[in-house]
Order: structure tokens, then C-alpha cells, then sequence
């Protein structure tokens, strides 16, 4: 045995190739198992290149992809007890937040942002899900109703990214109330007049759902992402049955009708942008074209109001047709 050639030049060429070749060259696709170049990974948004698995990002780089060029303001967040419960467990809350604000820094699971997206005003309450898998406390609950009172001061779209595992365990039942809390925040939105988005990613569970998450005007994902109250394996060991493949993911709620459209990370800006410029659309109703469909028809083109005849009230009016009179019905049309 020559342990010079067996031994010692290995050993060498191993200390040489740990100082050389970092270990994070390569990065493991948690759905296809494919390994990524990490520069191929991040010019790609984090988003796999074999099988398109969108993987988890940070609050910041969210936040960058949302806003347009990147550029948007984040906002001081009230200050909230830190350990009103004086939880322990296997350690102590107020350890855990210190080793999650030294993580991520940030002081708790969202940041709440303002900017324009598509050249609309917007603000954005971002959740991180690195920072105590993104669970809801107290200065969640605070920071959403911050959010909304800037959006009504602003008058700007608020759009919620959640990426929670639900309520924060160690607040108890003071992280529950946040649940109506962040009902009321929506509410404050939508009194105003004023949208409400919400872009769900993976994974949105447990009280989140429960509450804010599902009452946006309209509901965006990212494909694949879980969305739930419970988990998979709690349902079937309660229901004693197997679930249907896909269930709980973006695309299988889309197909349900449980959320609106199921967006790529790449397009999120644009399609938002778009959004919004719908939402908040007030040009007269005398500059909306019609449908072509008329002047197939031999009817007047409707370029203009003055070219409408008024309906007949006699004629087809009841229940559902604007020409009933019926205010609720006008209201929707419009």
C-alpha cells in the first residue's frame, strides 16, 4: 500500500477543493430532484429549469419583483409585546425571535411596502416565510392593519402575499384574534372603494387562510403552490379516505373554483399591472367600444351614446335586465 498516492493526496486535493469550490454551486429542485447552477437558478427568479417548480424567496426579493424597476419603500411597523405569554418549550419565545431576527433580519414575519405596480399606486404586506415558517402574531395582526390604513391614506391597491403556516402557537389566543384583526383590515380597503389583492404562495395554511388570505377581489398563486387549512394527512386519517391528487395545490383550486388564476413568477408584475389598470378603470362609458358583434348584426355601431336608442320599458324588462330599472342591476353593468 502507498499511502502517499492512497492517502495524503486525496486528503490534499480534498482541503484544496473546500477552499477552492463553494457548496453552494449547485442547488437541489425539491420537486424533480434536478441540481441547478445557482446562477442558472437565480437568473431563472428561483424557479426550476427542468420541471418549473417555483421555489420559496425572501420578502426583499418579493418585494423587488412586485414593485416596478424593484423600487419601493418600506414602512416602520408598530411596536408589540414580544412575549406576553411568557411561552416555553423546548426553548423560550423571546430565544426563538432573537435567533429569527438575526436570521432574516427583520423584526417579525412581514414587511409592509409601497410603490407603484404597473404605474398604479400599491402597497404590499409580504410575508416571510424564513422567519418562524411565517406564523401570525400579534405584530402580524398590526402590520396588515398598518397596511391598510396606508393604502387608504394613499388611496392605493393593497395586495397581501401570504406565505404562512397559520397562527403563531406562542402568542395562544392572542394570535387567533388576529384573525378577525386582519379581516377588519381588509374591510377598512374595501369600504374605501379601493382593491384588494392577494397573491398566494407556497405555503398559505392554518388561520391565514382562514381569514385574510381568501377575500381578495381577486385571488393570483404561483403554480404549485399549498393552499389549505389543515394539512393533507390530518384530513385523510379524519375523513379515513385518500385525497384526490393535486388537492390543496394552486391548480386544483383554480380548477374548483376556489381561487381566480394561477400566475408565473415571471409574469406576476404584469399581469398585477393589468389588474389593477381594471380595477381601477374610470374613463366614461362613452369611450368604451363595444363588441363588434353589433355591427354584424345591422344595428347601429354604438360608437358613441347618441347613437343608442333607449330600450322600450315594455319591452323584455323584469328581473336582471337593465332595462327593468333596477338600480343593483345598472350598479353591475356599469
Amino acid at each position: 500500500m502507498n499511502w502517499i498516492s492512497d492517502y495524503v493526496r486525496p486528503r490534499i486535493r480534498s482541503l484544496i477543493a473546500k477552499q477552492d469550490v463553494p457548496e453552494n454551486l449547485w442547488e437541489k429542485c425539491g420537486s424533480c430532484g434536478q441540481m441547478i447552477f445557482h446562477r442558472e437558478l437565480e437568473a431563472n427568479l428561483r424557479v426550476c429549469t427542468n420541471c418549473g417548480h417555483h421555489m420559496r424567496i425572501g420578502a426583499e426579493r418579493r418585494l423587488k419583483l412586485l414593485f416596478d424597476g424593484g423600487e419601493y419603500q418600506t414602512i416602520e411597523l408598530p411596536e408589540t409585546p414580544a412575549d406576553p405569554l411568557k411561552f416555553r418549550d423546548r426553548e423560550r419565545y423571546s430565544d426563538r425571535l432573537k435567533k429569527a431576527r438575526s436570521k432574516t433580519g427583520h423584526q417579525d414575519a412581514i414587511l409592509v411596502a409601497h410603490g407603484t405596480i404597473g404605474g398604479h399606486k400599491a402597497v404590499v404586506a409580504c410575508f416571510d416565510f424564513g422567519f418562524m415558517g411565517g406564523s401570525m402574531g400579534i405584530a402580524v395582526g398590526e402590520a396588515l392593519l398598518a397596511a391598510s390604513r396606508l393604502a387608504v391614506l394613499q388611496e392605493a391597491a393593497l395586495i397581501a402575499v401570504p406565505a404562512s403556516g397559520g397562527a403563531r402557537m406562542q402568542e395562544g389566543i392572542l394570535s387567533l384574534m388576529q384573525l378577525p384583526r386582519s379581516v377588519i383590515a381588509v374591510e377598512e380597503v374595501k369600504e374605501a372603494g379601493l382593491p384588494y389583492l392577494v397573491l398566494l404562495t407556497d405555503p398559505t395554511t392554518g388561520g391565514v387562510s382562514a381569514s385574510f388570505a381568501m377575500l381578495g377581489d381577486i385571488q393570483i398563486s404561483e403554480p404549485g403552490a399549498v393552499i389549505g387549512f389543515a394539512g393533507q394527512r390530518v384530513i385523510e386519517e379524519t375523513i379515513r379516505e385518500s385525497l384526490p391528487e393535486g388537492f390543496q395545490r394552486a391548480e386544483y383550486l383554480r380548477d374548483h373554483g376556489m381561487i381566480d388564476m394561477v400566475v408565473e413568477r415571471k409574469d406576476l408584475n404584469a399581469t398585477i399591472g393589468k389588474l389593477l389598470s381594471l380595477l381601477t378603470a374610470t374613463a366614461p362609458l362613452a369611450e368604451v367600444v363595444p363588441l363588434d358583434v353589433t355591427k354584424a348584426a345591422g344595428e347601429p355601431s354604438g360608437e358613441t351614446l347618441d347613437e343608442l336608442e333607449p330600450a322600450s320599458p315594455q319591452a323584455g324588462a323584469g328581473v336582471g335586465d337593465p332595462a327593468s330599472g333596477d338600480p343593483e342591476t345598472e350598479s353591475r353593468g356599469a
